[in-house]
């Protein structure tokens, strides 16, 4: 017999295909889609070596303090706590993906970073993949919006892994407001892909990054927060394009230093938990 936890992560994992036939030609630009932060930071390797865009303050100290630094750095880095499949189960749609290579790695693999490195590119698309084959009515926002140490030959890598993973589910760039769960269903296309680079004015299915603004409050603040929030989705909305409303509260060097040993989610998850679901329920109510 499934638990009540059980059934409910059944829900969440086909909650668009269980949406009401009301929804089903509403642009998804008017609709409010749950994504995670940093979304494979589940994965940070303490063993992998330091991110190619941390300061050089970051690397010295690594290289003094070396294992003990880099536990410490992921207790900050590590915004996540569920993989990918299990994100996707829960209901997450939007992934928010930051890619790199490893200094000195005649692989040229392409690897999730965030301060330190984490999986491999096509370890987490390819479990996205498998999740969207067993889940044919799901549809999922990759934002690929950071690039660390790559050049033209490492974009054209990561181009052809999506088109290997993904093949026909790729929906091609079309005018936002045309984008709905019909149009998707009766195309059979599952994977917008939204990437901040030139190369997506040359590849049919990469739509440019300026189609999904991220607006970024920095600020340990939530009434701050909210207000930033609130501005920056009566703006987006005008425009009629897709937006992302980070619901994150980011720590200042003074924060990190205060509560060094705890951790991010000691230090600000936990402590602002009813905050950030009143931030999210004013997001989602304006």
């Amino acid at each position: 017999m499934a638990s009540s936890h059980g059934r409910s992560d059944l829900r969440f994992a086909d909650w668009m295909a269980s949406l009401p036939q009301s929804m089903h030609t509403i642009p998804l630009t008017n609709l409010a889609i749950p994504g995670s932060h940093d979304s494979f930071s589940f994965y940070i390797d303490e063993a992998s070596p330091v991110g190619p865009e941390q300061p050089e303050t970051v690397q010295n100290f690594v290289s003094v303090f070396g294992t003990v630094a880099k536990k410490l750095m992921r207790k900050w880095l590590a915004t996540q706590t569920m993989n990918f499949m299990s994100q996707l189960e829960a209901g997450i749609r939007f992934f928010d993906l930051r890619i790199s290579t490893k200094p000195r790695d005649p692989e040229n693999e392409l690897y999730f970073a965030h301060g330190l490195f984490s999986a491999t590119v096509r370890e987490g698309l390819e479990q996205i993949s498998s999740f969207l084959s067993a889940h044919a009515r799901e549809v999922v926002f990759l934002d690929f919006n950071h690039f660390y140490g790559m050049q033209n030959l490492h974009h054209e890598k990561l181009v052809t892994m999506l088109k290997e993973v993904f093949g026909e589910k790729l929906c091609p760039v079309v005018f936002a407001q045309e984008v709905t769960l019909q149009y998707l269903w009766e195309k059979e296309y599952q994977v917008l892909v939204f990437y901040h680079h030139p190369m997506a004015l040359e590849v049919p299915f990469l739509w440019p990054g300026q189609m999904m603004p991220a607006p970024w409050a920095n600020t340990t603040d939530p009434e701050k927060l909210i207000q930033f929030l609130q501005a920056s989705i009566t703006d987006r909305r005008r425009k009629g394009t897709f937006f992302v409303s980070q619901v994150v509260l980011t720590p200042k060097a003074s924060t990190v230093m205060k509560g060094v040993a705890s951790g991010l989610r000691e230090t600000i998850t936990e402590r602002y938990a009813y905050l950030f679901m009143c931030v999210f329920l004013c997001v989602l109510c304006s």
